[in-house]
């Protein structure tokens, strides 16, 4: 199994510490984001390799930081230099799966993002299940939801429908950016793009996939601290400084 890191973004809403420096690297606890994720999915001894997909003007940044890293962590670039010309989530784990020739099962992960929990048990989960999978957590705000991907589940945990940021969202499921795709569901990313999937938020891959085969998600079994701005940054500071 290969983890997918999407690192691509430009963070806009932390400028100006991400104006020359990536997001997924800001301190945290003593640490890079990403050091906090990469050690745990290690640890579960379950993935062979890890490769960071970057914009063009952080390949460099990222470069430096995974070969200070006793992991196989390989860094694609995906050529894009602005914002504006960024290719999207979906769009970047093609380019990356195309680039290295990937035929493997995928963990896909938003390299921003902070868990309170390891995935090792997501992971097992996984493949005991083995369909791709997403975590989900039970969100009563309605103004949350219409910013994320919202699915409906069975008692069985099977995805029966997903939305991304609905207008009016038809459950209370909230898909953070943590995912598991098995390598046949992978090999179908190119027919996804090509029949409309979206392509800028990575759960919208989920939203296709489920509608397809059988996508099943896992409740997560503690917190997820998502980095947007320069005051949640801040508080998932604060939360790490004792760990």
């Amino acid at each position: 199994m290969k983890c997918l890191i999407l690192a691509a973004g430009y963070a806009t809403r932390l400028r100006p510490l991400t104006d020359n420096f990536p997001k997924p690297l800001l301190d945290v606890g003593g640490k890079a984001i990403l050091d906090w994720l990469v050690e745990d999915i290690a640890a579960t001894g379950k993935v062979d390799g890890f490769v960071v997909i970057s914009n063009h003007r952080f390949a460099r940044i990222f470069e430096d930081w995974a070969a200070g890293r006793p992991e196989d962590i390989k860094v694609v670039d995906d050529g894009t230099s602005t914002n504006e010309t960024r290719l999207g989530a979906v769009r970047d784990m093609l380019f990356a799966i195309d680039t290295l020739g990937l035929d493997d099962d995928l963990l896909v992960i938003a390299g921003d993002n902070l868990l309170d929990f390891s995935l090792g048990a997501f992971i097992d989960y996984s493949i005991g299940r083995g369909t791709s999978c997403a975590l989900r957590y039970y969100e009563e705000s309605a103004e949350i939801l219409r910013k994320g991907g919202v699915m409906v589940v069975d008692e069985e945990g099977l995805i029966l429908g997903m939305e991304e940021k609905p207008a009016d969202p038809k459950g209370h499921w909230a898909c953070p950016p943590f995912y598991y795709y098995t390598k046949a569901d992978a090999a179908l990313i190119p027919e996804a793009i090509a029949s409309g999937c979206g392509t800028d938020a990575p759960g919208s891959l989920v939203a296709w996939l489920s509608g397809k085969v059988p996508v099943h998600a896992m409740e997560m079994p503690g917190k997820r601290f998502d980095i947007g701005d320069l005051k949640s940054y801040e508080a998932v500071k604060a939360e790490f400084e004792t760990r």
